[in-house]
Parts: structure tokens; C-alpha cells; sequence
């Protein structure tokens, strides 16, 4: 038996073919009755849509492309939120019946931007996400640019009116946390930075220094050490911190991966947590409830971010004017049990 056609359906259904493609398309201006009418032809017919034909037909294939940090190009890379990323651009593409490419980025190569710019042209998506820290450098955007493609950055650091962004409320959540600690009795709270390519991470050590005006505290450069992201840069900034004379009682990571590494150095040194040292981290990923004492830290909403980028590429496709604003999906403090009163 031959595979059926679009014309098959439209005849079952007793429309024309313009309006079998709509219905399929997920197009508005289809009246209920009719559209139900062409889905029940294609649920008895088992009628499936050339995708290639699709693609042909809108110029844009139903795909969406999430452009990421390579993690091959990390000694221990963090996992959840690479998992956390396609989790949610998933949901945003199943629920328009889309696809999703993963595609993992190396930043640090020279001619990246040719390798982006032919991936966009060969598959022609219908929106590309992009994740931090790609979000905001610049050869990135540019080869993305040139294209021609809808694309969402993910916290790309600087905002701006012209393009759509989501991202998060790194600075003000931060603040909070801050004021957290402060509120527990903590007078020297120290904060380790982040990798400086991430520029929505400066943001949360801009929450930070907030936080301490807000509860009276004094900013001092000595309490503030710069790490890269990874476990291990939480650990030699952990160290460090720990061996000032006047150690802090507690420790804000820019992230979970640098908190749980400023853990571990605690558990060598005899560091009681949270009896003489607070920590806390950013990002809530698998591990901050894995580590013993599970860690009080920032649940970034990365899945709902993604989520929301997909829909907006999705819900933007076919139309003249590209989508453009910023979308704000706020972050919420988890406290745990690695964070208690300051030691008298």
C-alpha cells in the first residue's frame, strides 16, 4: 500500500490542500470544526508530513537549535545544568511539535563562528537559543546575526530593548541571600567569583556587594576570591579563604560546582558546616542535595528559561517583525542545611 498523501487527506477531509497544510503546520485562521475535520483524516489515513517538504515550503525547518557551552572543554564539566538547558527547550518544542538540535560550542576555536554560521544555513532553523557564556560574546552573535535567524539569548549580562532575551534576577536574588546570611549573625561573609566570560555571574557578585551595604556590612576586598565556575577553583578559593587570619564564617559561591568544592576543603581542614562556616551556592543543580550537608543555595529557574525561549522562537516563526523585549523569570532561595547562626 502506498504511503498517503496530502492530497488524500484533503479529500477525506473535503478541503483543499492549503488548508491541510495549515492545520499541520499549526497555523491560526483554521476554524475548529475544519481542523478537527483534517485531523481525524490524518489519524485514519496515519497520514506523517514530509518533514523536508515542510522546511521547503516556510523556508524554516520546525527545528530549534540550542547553542552551549562545549563541555568537552572542561576538566569536570557541569552536567546539570547542561541537562537543565535541554530539559527545558525540549518541553518548549514538544508542546509546538518542533524539533530540537543540541549543539555544543567551542568558544575558544578560531574559525567558530564559520563552523555556527554553516550549521544555521544547513538546517535552517526556526530560532536558535543560546546559553551564557556564548550569550554574550560577541563573534558568536555576530555569526548567528548574519544569518538572518530569530535567536534568544540565555543571561546574556547587558540587556537590550532591540533583542529578546530571558534571563534571570541575578543580582537582586543575590542581594537576598546575602541579607540571609547577614541576618544569621554572619559579620564576614566572604564571595567567590565566577568564570569572567559569564557575564550574567558578575551580576551576582554586584548582588553581593549589595547585600553587605543593605545589612550595614563593609565590602573588603580580601573576602572576595575569584574562581572559574568549576569544583576545583571552589576548592583553592575555599582554601584560601579559610587560611586568612581572620577566616570568614561564611561563604557565598557564585555557583553550586565552587560551593560544594569549598565543602570539601572544610571537611579537610575540620571546618565544622555549618557549626563554624556557612555555604552557600547558586544554581540548585543535582548536586547541592547530594552533598552532605546539602547545600543552601539559589535555585536558578534554568528550565523555565529555556522553556520560555523555545516557545517565544516557536510562537515567533513566520512572522516579519522579529521578536524583541527581555523576560525576567525570577530565581527563589532554597535554605539547607550548610548554612546556620554565626559561631559566637
Amino acid at each position: 500500500m502506498s504511503r498517503p498523501t496530502i492530497f488524500d487527506v484533503a479529500k477525506v477531509a473535503g478541503v483543499s490542500i492549503k488548508t491541510v497544510s495549515r492545520v499541520v503546520n499549526h497555523e491560526p485562521n483554521v476554524r475548529d470544526s475544519t481542523r478537527e475535520r483534517v485531523e481525524n483524516a490524518i489519524a485514519v489515513l496515519k497520514y506523517r508530513p514530509d518533514q523536508s517538504a515542510r522546511n521547503l515550503a516556510s523556508h524554516r525547518s520546525h527545528l530549534v537549535v540550542l547553542v552551549y557551552d562545549d563541555p568537552a572543554a572542561y576538566d569536570m564539566p557541569s552536567g546539570g545544568y547542561i541537562l537543565d538547558l535541554q530539559q527545558g527547550a525540549l518541553k518548549g518544542c514538544s508542546s509546538a511539535r518542533s524539533e530540537l538540535l543540541i549543539h555544543p560550542c567551542n568558544f575558544r576555536k578560531k574559525n567558530v563562528g564559520v563552523q555556527l554560521k554553516s550549521l544555521i544555513e544547513e538546517t535552517r532553523p526556526a530560532g536558535i537559543i543560546v546559553a551564557a557564556p556564548l550569550s554574550n560574546m560577541p563573534k558568536i552573535i555576530r555569526a548567528i546575526e548574519a544569518t538572518g535567524t530569530p535567536f534568544v539569548p540565555l543571561s546574556p549580562g547587558k540587556q537590550s530593548v532591540k533583542q529578546l532575551s530571558v534571563s534571570t534576577n541575578d543580582r537582586e536574588v543575590c542581594a537576598e541571600m546575602t541579607r540571609y546570611l547577614a541576618g544569621l549573625g554572619h559579620k564576614r561573609i566572604a564571595f567567590i567569583t565566577g568564570d569572567p566570560d559569564h557575564k550574567a555571574v558578575a551580576n551576582r557578585l554586584l548582588g553581593y556587594q549589595d547585600g553587605l551595604k543593605e545589612s550595614g556590612l563593609e565590602f573588603s576586598e580580601k573576602l572576595v576570591a575569584a574562581g572559574d565556575n568549576s569544583f576545583g577553583s571552589g576548592e583553592a578559593c575555599g582554601e584560601k579563604l579559610l587560611k586568612h587570619a581572620r577566616p570568614p564564617t561564611a561563604i557565598f559561591a557564585a555557583n553550586d560546582d565552587m560551593a560544594a568544592g569549598v565543602l570539601r576543603v572544610a571537611n579537610r581542614l575540620g571546618v565544622d558546616v555549618p557549626g563554624q562556616l556557612s555555604i552557600a551556592g547558586f544554581d540548585d543543580i543535582a548536586l547541592a542535595r547530594q552533598v552532605e550537608p546539602a547545600l543552601t543555595t539559589i535555585r536558578q529557574p534554568l528550565v523555565r528559561m529555556a522553556e520560555r525561549a523555545a516557545s517565544m522562537l516557536i510562537e515567533g516563526n513566520g512572522q516579519d517583525e522579529k521578536p524583541h523585549g527581555k523576560e525576567i523569570v525570577p530565581a527563589t532561595i532554597k535554605i539547607r542545611e550548610s548554612t546556620g547562626p554565626a559561631p559566637a
